[in-house]
Parts: structure tokens; C-alpha cells; sequence
């Protein structure tokens, strides 16, 4: 992996390097010492130790084998994967189509039991009518010039992914800066079948909906990136340059912290209820 575009993508990276060097130097080597009984250039450790390099599976099972720290290398090359998987660019995803990405996450979807987002210009897939996913997706192949056009096979994935609403026993929060309310995306139409979508899936007993008012004082916490939270295991963010997932348990529960916090910004049932139709009266004006 190049050096990432995420700075938690990097973080991580630069974790995984501060153990490798801390492993080597409770087991009483120097740098050069392990490059040697390694069998590769004193270089190559630095590079490792200081993030500059990402080790593959194999130089990790070398550098715990030169460090009598077998009982080591199952966790270490777990916290490998999770750094590889950690951070995708746009472009790299994008050479396949949008249906890929979608369909990669199902089972994702499928067996988390409480479901959590955050989002501030946009309504979350999972509460999106056909046509505003319809518009969002024709946005994001025209932005991001996805060469393929799979629209419509990735807005069945999308579509088919929304009977986890009413199947399966998930529970499902979200919290929706007031904004997300007015952008428009395809048109007043769109928006004006989206919201009374809204005002639709807010009734189901498992979907918890809050809106964040405009007026509402920021101080306790300012607006954020969108994220979604799985259960406690994953944690979702979507940047202008690529998809990063977190799977560290100190930042899931920094997004879980935050999500709480943004929640008891927000106003829900009625009052929830009458930002949304306060949308639609002034789309209809």
C-alpha cells in the first residue's frame, strides 16, 4: 500500500511498525543484527520499522522467527490484513463498475444487528427511494468517470439490500443533519418522493430517525464525515478520494462516542416529522 490518503489509514500502518520495532527490540537485536539473520539489507528494516515500507505475510513470519516470537505472528498478520483492507481509492474500485463495491458489503448488511449513520448533505442508502438512488448513482459515475455503466444492476443491489428493514431482527439509527433534508439530487421530484419516502420508513418499528436542525447550537459537536457503524465490529467512512474502513476497536468507539453525541442534537418523532414536511411545503411553493 502507497502511503495512504487517510491519515487512520497511516496511523494504522505506522502502528503495526512500532510493534514490529518494539518486538525487536525486546528481543534484544539491533537493526542490523535482525537484517542479517534475516537476510536482507539493514534498509529494508528501517524502511519497515519507520512505515515507510508495509511488510508482506512472509517478512513477518522471517521477523518473528529472528525474534523467538512465533506465538506473535497469527496477530500480527491480522493486523496486516486489516491495514491492507483499511483504506480503497475511488479509482482503483471504480475500474469495475459501481455494483462491485455494493455487492462486496451484503453480507456486511446481512449480519449486523444494529446498524448506525451519520450523514449530512445526504439521505443514507438504506432509506433511499429508487429514483434518488437512481440520481445519486448517476452523480457518482459522471464525478468520479466510472468507465462502466452498471446503474442498474447496482440499483437492484441497492434496492434488494433494503428488506434488512423489515427482516432479520436489525435495529437501524440514523442521524440526518437538517441539510440532507433540502440538497437536491435529480431534481424537486426526486427529493419530493424521497421525503415522503421519509415520512414512510420512519414508522417502521426497527428505524430510529433523527434530524439535526439548521438553528441548532454546534458547540457540543460540529457537523462531521458521513459514517456508518456496524454493530461494534466496523466502522464506515466515505472521503473524496476513496472508502476507508475501520476496524480498530479505539476508533469504532470514537465514531460510536460521536454518533451519541450528534443523536442528542437531533429532534425525532413529530418534531423530526415536521422538518421533513417543512421540506416538502417549501418544494411545493
Amino acid at each position: 500500500m502507497p502511503p495512504s490518503q487517510s491519515s487512520s489509514a497511516q496511523s494504522a500502518r505506522q502502528a503495526l511498525a512500532d510493534r514490529l520495532r518494539d518486538i525487536r527490540l525486546d528481543a534484544g537485536l539491533s537493526a542490523r543484527a535482525l537484517a542479517t539473520a534475516a537476510g536482507w539489507h539493514e534498509a529494508k528494516t528501517s524502511k519497515i520499522e519507520h512505515g515507510k515500507q508495509q511488510p508482506s505475510e512472509a517478512d513477518l513470519r522471517t521477523w518473528c522467527a529472528v525474534c523467538s516470537a512465533t506465538a506473535l505472528l497469527p496477530e500480527l498478520i491480522a493486523e496486516l490484513r486489516s491495514v491492507d483492507s483499511m483504506w480503497l481509492d475511488w479509482r482503483r474500485v471504480d475500474r469495475t463498475g459501481l455494483r462491485h463495491l455494493n455487492a462486496s458489503v451484503r453480507d456486511l448488511y446481512d449480519r449486523t444487528r444494529q446498524y448506525r449513520s451519520y450523514c449530512q448533505t445526504m439521505v443514507p442508502g438504506l432509506l433511499q427511494t429508487a429514483d434518488y438512488t437512481t440520481a445519486v448513482l448517476t452523480s457518482i459515475r459522471a464525478r468520479r468517470h466510472v468507465a462502466i455503466d452498471d446503474i442498474a444492476a447496482t440499483l437492484a443491489e441497492r434496492m434488494d439490500r433494503q428488506r434488512i428493514l423489515t427482516q432479520g431482527g436489525h435495529t437501524f439509527a440514523f442521524v440526518l443533519e437538517e441539510a440532507a433534508l433540502r440538497y437536491q439530487v435529480g431534481g424537486p421530484g426526486v427529493l419530493t418522493g424521497q421525503l415522503r419516502h421519509l415520512l414512510d420508513v420512519m414508522q417502521l418499528p426497527s428505524v430510529s430517525l433523527g434530524v439535526i436542525p439548521a438553528d441548532v447550537d454546534r458547540s457540543p459537536r460540529w457537523p462531521v464525515e458521513d459514517f456508518y457503524i456496524f454493530d461494534n465490529a466496523q466502522a464506515n467512512v466515505e472521503l473524496v478520494s476513496g472508502f476507508l474502513t475501520i476496524t480498530h476497536p479505539r476508533e469504532i468507539a470514537m465514531y460510536a462516542e460521536t454518533f451519541t453525541a450528534l443523536g442528542k442534537l437531533a429532534v425525532y418523532g413529530s418534531t423530526a416529522r415536521g422538518l421533513i414536511q417543512s421540506s416538502l411545503a417549501d418544494l411545493s411553493a
